[in-house]
Parts: C-alpha cells; structure tokens; sequence
C-alpha cells in the first residue's frame, strides 16, 4: 500500500546524535533533520526532544525524532523514525492519532513488506554503500536495491542511508532515492559546517529534479 498524497522531506536528511549538533547546523538552512539521541541519560530524553522540537520550529527544519515514539507525540513532532524491532513495541494507531509521520527503516524484502504493512510516510533503505560509524548486519544494499525499492514504493518517499558522500549522492537520488540521509561524512569532518554546507550547494541544486509532492 502506497499513499495517493506522500508527503514533502528534503533531498539533503542530516541525521544528528543530540541538540548541540542541531543548533549547530540550524542556522546553516536546513530544511529537514533526524535527531538520533545517543549516549544520553534516560531522564534527560524528554528534555532533548523538546528542545529540539523548538529549535527546529524556530527555524523552520522538519524535525525527525529516532525512536521516542511516545515523546514525538508529547511535543507534537513531524515525525518519528522507526526501526523493524520498533515496530514490535509502539502504538502505531497512537501515533498517526496524534498527527506524527511515520518513516521505518528496512534493510530486506522482509522487512520492507513489514514497514509497508504498517502504512508509512516513508522508507529508508540501508546501507546502501559499507559504513563505519557503527557495525552492520547488512552488506551494502547498492543502487539496483534502491530502484527496486522504488519501483515497489511507488509515490512513497524513499530514504537512503549509509555511505553516502556528496560524490556518491548523485548516483544515489538517480537511482530512485527522494532523500539521502548522512551523517558519517558531515559528523568526521575536519570543519562539519562546511561540510554541511557543500551538501546544502548539492541539495539546492537538486531539488528542481526531485520535485515532491507536498501534503
């Protein structure tokens, strides 16, 4: 099942590990993130979520939240980013209730039947080139898994993840990718705001030939 109306996510999705990267990257332009919380105290996860949630409304940045479904909710957030051991536990119903998008990671056909099942406003498909930020249990996906993603998606936004550079981005989005999603490559930068800042230059330069469709 694929939605008639998918909604809008940026060419250039930069995923960041707490609200000190945001509001680095916030005044840069842009226009969607993930915050993907790592190493922090369980008390303070509420807290960053909703700092973040208000940083990106300052700034006008479609805000992403990894995971804290319930939080999302909490802080009326765009949307929250699911992977398949998620699905397991949140209250999806809860979720769409409350007016949060919902985007699944997936990694096989198994999985992508499952994130279909669950009637998402996108797909992320990872990792389609060899990461190193953290150990994976899946080998590479490739570009040909990207448009055989696509061609069974459809309309449905399509998430690209891991590996990417702004050399690789290109290949990437032919293939049939709305949105690269990066992190690695702007995090392990000698000077990550420049960096960000290329990619800013290639998403500007993208988003005529994207053209998605907004809610």
């Amino acid at each position: 099942m694929t939605k008639s109306c998918p909604v809008s996510l940026d060419v250039f999705y930069p995923i960041v590990p707490n609200c000190a990267w945001l509001a680095r990257l916030a005044p840069l332009g842009i226009k969607t993130v993930q915050l993907r919380l790592k190493d922090v105290a369980e008390a303070d996860i509420a807290r960053e979520v909703l700092m973040a949630v208000k940083l990106s409304a300052t700034y006008g940045i479609q805000i992403v939240i990894n995971d804290y479904w319930r939080e999302a909710i909490d802080t009326r957030a765009a949307f929250v980013h699911l992977g398949q051991e998620d699905l397991v536990t949140a209250d999806i119903k809860a979720i769409k209730q409350a007016g949060v998008k919902i985007g699944i990671s997936t990694h096989s056909q198994e999985e992508l039947d499952i994130a279909l099942s669950a009637d998402p406003d996108y797909v992320a498909l990872g990792p389609i080139y060899e990461t190193k930020l953290k150990a994976m249990a899946w080998a590479p996906q490739g570009l040909e898994r990207i448009s055989a993603w696509k061609a069974q998606i459809g309309a449905l936004p399509l998430v690209a993840i891991g590996g990417i550079t702004p050399e690789r981005a290109g290949p990437v989005v032919a293939a049939g990718a709305d949105s690269v999603a990066v992190i690695t490559d702007f995090i392990t930068a000698p000077h990550p705001e420049s960096r960000v800042s290329l990619w800013l230059d290639w998403a500007a330069r993208q988003r005529p030939l994207v053209s998605p469709i907004t809610p």
